[in-house]
């Protein structure tokens, strides 16, 4: 493969579609490398970009790489040839996340829908009230389908279960308002680019909507707790949950569940889907343990996500390609 078509293509449109992908807090915590001699772009961690006290793990961040990761690989498809992945390639460089070899013209199956490219552009995560209309049970199929193939698996829990679902996450919502670290940590990344005025203070735009019937908890992005100046409105009665499983809780497992989740969305988003994700429970060690269905015998939880039909969202602020992406001195 000719290095000049990398060497355009890659920043051009494949980066950019990476760094599309959505990440906790907006913190976009990957870089990229390419090697345009042996076709390869590593896609690494910046691990200056994670959150000490909301993700200590680092559990969200390689969901995040793995979004970014499946955007990738839709996008190369995008352009024709075949994206070849190694997850955790060498165990002696830790940040090294995920290794995508550019092969030749695209001649096999690659799981993903052809629309999916075009979706990239248009999934933003949208955190407005969603209307009552359920989600078809071929659609839950399909949804579930794309889970599967990138290793996870995704669970539609019955009403009450989505009602215990939605309590837990409520709870964790409780205790991140009080915890200052958290919200201190919050402030920085999801309102450093964003300039308060001192008599009005953040815009309602950021701020967001609140369910007035308190059903579901939305995080609460206020740099400030100014939980007067939140948006009151009538979110659905029956919110359609669904919960992304993995079997193992390793990094390899986290990696796989962000592709996933990302492979649900974009799939979602195909089929005109909204989506927002309701991640409090998963941050807090004792109330993650409770998500999934059997605790200990039925997965690891990783994610919730709220679906339905509803206006869509905005788009949050992206690092430009080219300031996530270097070129390796040497083959990978």
């Amino acid at each position: 493969m000719h290095s000049t078509v990398l060497d355009r293509v890659i920043p051009e449109t494949c980066v950019s579609a990476a760094v599309a992908a959505p990440s906790i807090h907006n913190t976009q915590p990957w870089r990229f490398r390419l090697d345009a001699e042996s076709a390869t772009l590593q896609v690494r961690a910046a691990p200056e970009r994670g959150l000490r006290h909301t993700d200590p793990a680092g559990r969200a961040l390689h969901l995040s790489a793995g979004a970014s990761l499946l955007n990738l690989r839709v996008a190369i498809a995008h352009c024709g040839w075949s994206p070849v992945r190694r997850l955790l390639p060498s165990p002696e460089d830790p940040a090294l996340l995920a290794v995508v070899r550019v092969a030749g013209a695209a001649g096999r199956p690659t799981g993903h829908r052809t629309d999916l490219y075009e979706a990239i552009w248009r999934r933003h995560s949208s955190r407005l009230p969603f209307s009552g209309r359920p989600l078809p049970p071929q659609l839950r199929s399909e949804l579930g389908e794309a889970a599967r193939v990138e290793g996870a698996r995704l669970w539609f829990p019955d009403p009450v279960e989505t009602a215990r679902l939605l309590r837990l996450t409520a709870e964790a919502e409780r205790r991140n308002r009080i915890d200052a670290d958290r919200a201190a940590e919050s402030n920085r990344w999801v309102h450093h680019d964003r300039r308060p005025t001192p008599d009005v203070g953040l815009p309602q735009a950021v701020l967001g909507p609140q369910d007035s019937r308190e059903r579901l908890p939305l995080r609460d992005f206020t740099a400030q707790r100014h939980t007067e100046r939140l948006i009151a409105q009538l979110f659905e009665v029956a919110p359609t949950i669904a919960v992304l499983i993995t079997e193992h809780d390793r990094r390899a497992d986290w990696l796989r569940a962000g592709q996933a989740l990302q492979h649900v969305w974009l799939l979602a988003t195909a089929h005109g889907l909204r989506a927002s994700l309701l991640h409090q429970a998963l941050e807090w060690p004792d109330l993650r343990r409770s998500l999934s269905p059997t605790p200990g015998r039925t997965g690891h939880a990783q994610m919730l996500i709220r679906l339905g039909y509803g206006p869509e969202g905005a788009a949050s602020p992206r690092r430009a390609a080219r300031a996530v992406l270097e070129e390796a001195q040497a083959s990978c």
